[in-house]
Order: structure tokens, then C-alpha cells, then sequence
């Protein structure tokens, strides 16, 4: 690397491990901020001979991006920004702290793709999923999947594992008709995971007909677009790969949900040259995730933590969560969107014939949607009013995303 490049990583390291020891985080912002105030294209020096995995969606991106670590891990040391800080900052602070590695694999916020595309130069992106998310802070699900449509036009040389059940991914990865097909389009893997979530993709983004779906199939009314053959596909409890071969696969990960984030990684490290049966064996190592799925004893109960930051995966943390009293968090802080107006995508109706309590700061909006749901619930102002108000056993605590920091730091900022 150019001396300024060599300086601002270490200045990015140095002030990464300050954070850490003062208490105030893991540094995975502050280092990266500082080093590309010093050097504006360390991100892309910190990546320059590294072959490297980037991994974006609106939900699942930071679990998926620590089991395809796991995997790629089999090749050798792998960088990964593995406590979520998935902005050009956590990127180059993940990467200066793990010095000089073969291999990344990087979560990257789905509104950054294109400019981390930019810098990295990776071998293959992971596009996972599009659905709404709070649109004060985020944009509007089909302006998502034209961004990065436009990005994989400019990279065709880039590598692709999509996922083929979620119809704004497909079209995202499809070029426009206007684009020369005598230059090359990005080469695509499909994998299949089961998309529950269908509310975000009822209209064709392509020509604005209907979506018609049967079964596991969907295509669009009105025009070509329709669900391509997936090469990587969830069934039962394992992951059939392109050979036909069935994987059976052990997560101490909860949730059906997340034999899908692990097909997805199989085929991120296939892409690397890594055997699915070498590759499946490490998935099991990952216990919890940033705090993600981190269970914690405490006065005679045990805690689970669950992240839920948007009405698809709402509905995936009830699938995952035992019918055990449970806890809701939610806040509305600027990294979680001020409108909890999309509370009211969320059916909450599984909840019924638990005992739930509600927290946070805006615990009443929460309210107002849980009683809509003849949902009864119980009000409490503080985490340890919860542990107290529950029985010994099992507590779900399913919390938004500051929300869950607050939980998580009074837990010792478990991880």
C-alpha cells in the first residue's frame, strides 16, 4: 500500500482499539471513519489482493455474512465485518484490523452496494432479499432493486448468488432491455430458500402487471420475468447443492429462516472453490450473531435475544420464538426509522395465548397495534421489571434494532 494508505490503517486500528478499551463500542465505526478521513480510498487499498465476498438484503445480512466466514474459512483466514457496521466505515475498519488475510467476506447495507462494488472489486456479491423497511430512512423497495440493477450492469465481470424466490432480487439481476447483449451480463447462481414475505412483490418492477404465484412458482402476468431454476435449494432439514447432492445441515441457530441464510453461504463459498461437504461442517461453530440469537442466564431465566427490525422479519422471529412469555421492544431512534407506523404490517395474532410484555420507547404504539390484534399484553418500564414480572424459564425477547442494543448492553453487550 502508498505510505498514506499504511498510515491510516494503523491510525484506523489504533483508534478502533481505543474505543474498545474506553467502553464505548467495538470500534467498528470510529477506526474506519478516522482512516478514510486520511486517506479517502483505503477501503479500496485495505481490499486491493483479497478475494472477497460481499453480502446484501434488507433482512438476514449479518447472520448470513457470519456463516459464509465460517464457510470460506476452510481456504484460510477470512476479514469479516462480523458486528454489523456494514457502511464503507465498518468495512475498512474490519479490514485494517485484520491485516493482511486471502479472503473477506463483507456485509454491506443494500443502499452502499454500488459503491462498495466500486472499491472492493469482490469476486461475488450475495443479493438476498428486498422488502420494506422504514421509509424515512430507507427507499422504496423497487427505487432499492433499480440501484442495484444499474451497480451489476457496471460489474459484469462480478459473480452473482440470488435469490431466486424473491422477484424484485431476480429482476435486480436482470439487465435492462436497453443494455447491449453483446456485453456481458453477470453470471448468476440461484439459490431457494422459501420467501414467505410477499407483500413487497405483488407487481412486476419491469412492466407493472400482476405477479402470479402457484406453489413455490411466480411470474409476472405481463411480461418474460418469472422465477428462475435455483441451483442451491432448502429442503427438509439440509440444502440440496447443483449436483444434486443433499447436505444435511446442524445449526445452533434457530429458525427455518436460517437453513436458507446457510444455503446461501454454501453457495458464497462454492464460489471460492470450497466443497459444500467441508464447507457445511463449519456452520455449527456459529452460536450467536452480534447478540443475534444469544441466549443469557439471569435470575433463574433464560434469554434469548431476537432481532426484528421490519414486518418480514417480525414474522420470521415469531417462527423462530417458543410458545415461553416473550418481551417487545420498540424504539424509534434515527437507526431504526421515527414512523412505527409499519407496526401494522406485522400480524402479531401468534403471540395470542402467551404471556407479553411490552417495553421501549415507544411501547405505547406498540400497544395501541397489539390490542388491535387481541393481543393481551403487560407494560413494563424497564428490562428488570420484565425478568421479574416472568416465571423461571424461558424468556423471548424480540426487540427492534436500538432496542436490542439497550437489552443487549444490560446483558453485558453479549455477543
Amino acid at each position: 500500500m502508498p505510505m498514506r494508505a499504511k498510515v491510516a490503517s494503523s491510525v484506523s486500528r489504533t483508534a478502533a482499539a481505543l474505543s474498545r478499551a474506553a467502553g464505548r463500542g467495538d470500534g467498528s465505526v470510529i477506526g474506519g471513519w478516522i482512516g478514510l478521513k486520511i486517506d479517502p480510498d483505503l477501503l479500496a487499498h485495505l481490499a486491493a489482493g483479497r478475494a472477497i465476498a460481499l453480502v446484501s438484503g434488507t433482512n438476514g445480512k449479518t447472520t448470513t455474512t457470519r456463516l459464509a466466514a465460517a464457510a470460506v474459512g476452510v481456504l484460510g483466514r477470512v476479514a469479516t465485518n462480523s458486528f454489523g457496521a456494514n457502511m464503507p466505515t465498518g468495512h475498512t475498519s474490519a479490514l485494517a484490523k485484520a491485516g493482511s488475510t486471502p479472503y473477506a467476506v463483507l456485509e454491506v447495507d443494500e443502499h452502499y452496494l454500488a459503491q462498495v462494488l466500486e472499491a472492493t472489486d469482490p469476486h461475488v456479491v450475495a443479493l438476498l432479499n428486498l422488502s420494506r423497511d422504514q421509509l424515512d430512512r430507507a427507499k422504496e423497495v423497487a427505487m432499492m432493486a433499480q440501484l442495484w440493477r444499474a451497480a451489476l450492469v457496471r460489474h459484469p465481470e462480478v459473480r452473482v448468488v440470488a435469490n431466486a424466490d424473491d422477484p424484485m432480487v431476480v429482476w435486480a439481476t436482470t439487465p435492462p432491455p436497453e443494455h447491449d447483449r453483446r456485453l456481458a451480463s453477470p453470471h448468476v447462481t440461484w439459490f431457494s430458500a422459501g420467501q414467505r414475505w410477499h407483500d413487497d412483490s405483488w407487481v412486476c418492477p419491469e412492466c407493472g402487471s400482476t405477479i402470479q404465484r402457484s406453489g413455490v412458482q411466480w411470474w409476472c402476468s405481463g411480461c418474460p420475468l418469472r422465477r428462475p431454476e435455483p441451483n442451491w435449494v432448502v429442503e427438509d432439514e439440509g440444502v440440496t447443492d447443483p449436483t444434486g447432492a443433499w447436505h444435511k445441515v446442524k445449526l445452533q441457530l434457530p429458525g427455518k429462516v436460517n437453513i436458507g441464510n446457510a444455503a446461501t453461504a454454501l453457495a458464497v463459498a462454492a464460489e471460492f472453490g470450497v466443497r459444500p461437504v467441508d464447507a457445511v461442517l463449519q456452520l455449527g461453530s456459529v452460536t450467536s450473531v452480534a447478540g443475534r440469537y444469544a441466549q443469557v442466564d439471569r435470575d433463574g431465566r433464560n434469554i434469548r435475544l431476537l432481532l426484528a427490525k421490519n414486518p418480514a422479519s417480525w414474522l420470521e422471529a415469531f417462527d423462530m420464538a417458543d410458545h415461553a412469555p416473550t418481551l417487545l421492544s420498540i424504539n424509534a431512534r434515527d437507526p431504526d426509522g421515527l414512523d412505527t407506523s409499519w407496526l401494522f404490517d406485522v400480524d402479531f395474532a401468534p403471540l395470542r395465548g402467551r404471556q407479553v410484555l411490552i417495553t421501549g420507547d415507544r411501547a405505547y404504539d406498540l400497544a395501541v397495534r397489539l390490542d388491535v390484534n387481541d393481543v393481551p399484553f403487560q407494560h413494563v418500564r424497564t428490562f428488570s421489571e420484565a425478568l421479574r414480572a416472568v416465571p423461571p424459564g424461558r424468556l423471548e425477547v424480540i426487540a427492534n434494532y436500538t432496542a436490542f442494543q439497550d437489552i443487549r448492553a444490560e446483558l453485558d453487550r453479549v455477543n
